[in-house]
């Protein structure tokens, strides 16, 4: 299941379960165009495929929706997660209740989420073909123990409280962009995308509602990144929402980027302020962790924390890279903690990481800077 790309000569075994025909014969369409992936088997509902899955072999990643008849997704896959992990791609509509299922997937360990629209579904497939087969790719190469583990809600990678934070700490070609540094305030830019949602919970519960201000961009699509905000305000002591333009970052508070919309950070006097802006994909994505890091270098220099967990790609290493020489700490998530280490590797491998920390461990770097 963790076999490098390079070494892997058998086709990757994917079962796709989803109650629509429709959308089963779409996903082995598009799939069958992408070279080394073979959908061994399709079923309309999880137990159907369980049986399937028990008769003919494992594959090495399953395509699963969430709402199905008999037994839900999320029922499905913490069984499956408890008695034979296995890579699992969340394939969802972008609904209000499918963003608030796939965050309750993503937390029982699903691997990564595709949307997908109640119309045009052939065609929005067809275009993000190749997107797909990477998200494949990617997961049988992912931490597969870390995903059993979310399952669990345990393990080596959970991150542990603090002790005796809470009253304790501080309320208040590349080249680095001259950073402005007349204001004291603090402030820490956290970026993540493939296995972050629940890395990031894992960080936040252990945090005191004192840390200074934190602007996150978690990859993650249009209408799921409310969703998200709102589990977490629910699950923190800090208070976790959504950004909106123009928001004042304060501390104790955690802004995320919607889905679909780059966030920015911009100063005025002493005060760090949200910029969401449309704007083309950078690096693939928007949100883009780059376009967050870029803002936060050259806004706040060394006032700033920046760290770069777990996710597929390159997202975030330039950013970061940026912040660290414009001054600011920077910290990268190691291999052993992280689901995919593409994001924080790419990082350390240009340099821009300052620690290289384990997940459990960066709720007290947070802490240990926000008391500096």
């Amino acid at each position: 299941m963790n076999t490098s790309p390079g070494a892997r000569s058998a086709p990757i075994r994917v079962f796709i379960v989803d109650d629509s025909a429709v959308v089963r014969q779409v996903l082995q369409a598009v799939l069958a165009r992408e070279p080394g992936i073979e959908v061994v088997g399709v079923a309309p509902d999880p137990l159907f495929a369980l049986q399937r899955m028990q008769r003919d072999g494992w594959p090495d990643v399953l395509v699963l929706d969430v709402e199905m008849p008999r037994m839900d997704g999320i029922t499905f896959l913490r069984k499956l997660m408890q008695e034979h992990p296995l890579p699992v791609i969340i394939c969802s509509t972008l609904t209000e209740k499918g963003a608030q299922l796939t965050l309750d997937a993503l937390a029982a360990g699903a691997f990564s989420v595709v949307t997908k629209p109640r119309v045009g579904l052939k065609d929005f497939l067809l275009e993000h073909t190749a997107e797909f087969g990477q998200t494949i790719r990617a997961a049988t190469r992912a931490n597969a123990s870390h995903l059993a583990r979310a399952a669990r809600g345990s393990g080596a990678a959970a991150a542990r409280p603090v002790p005796g934070t809470a009253s304790n700490a501080a309320a208040p070609g590349l080249h680095a962009p001259l950073a402005l540094h007349e204001s004291t305030e603090k402030i820490i830019a956290m970026g993540m995308s493939t296995g972050g949602t629940t890395a990031l919970e894992r960080v936040l519960v252990a945090l005191p509602a004192t840390l200074p201000a934190i602007a996150v961009v978690q990859h993650m699509p249009e209408k799921f990144t409310a969703a998200f905000a709102e589990r977490l305000d629910r699950l923190c002591a800090l208070q976790v929402r959504e950004a909106r333009d123009g928001d004042r970052l304060l501390p104790g508070m955690v802004l995320i980027a919607p889905g679909g919309r780059h966030m920015q950070v911009r100063r005025s006097g002493a005060q760090y302020h949200a910029e969401v802006r449309d704007g083309p994909p950078v690096n693939r994505h928007r949100p883009s962790v780059d376009v967050l890091f870029r803002s936060v270098a050259q806004c706040a220099g060394r006032n700033a924390l920046g760290i770069l967990m777990t996710g597929m790609g390159d997202d975030g290493a330039r950013g970061l890279l940026l912040m660290h020489e414009a001054g600011a700490r920077t910290v990268a998530q190691d291999e052993a903690s992280s689901v995919v280490f593409g994001m924080p590797r790419e990082a350390i491998r240009l340099g821009a990481a300052d620690s290289v920390l384990a997940l459990a461990d960066i709720p007290a770097a947070m802490v240990e800077y926000a008391r500096r």
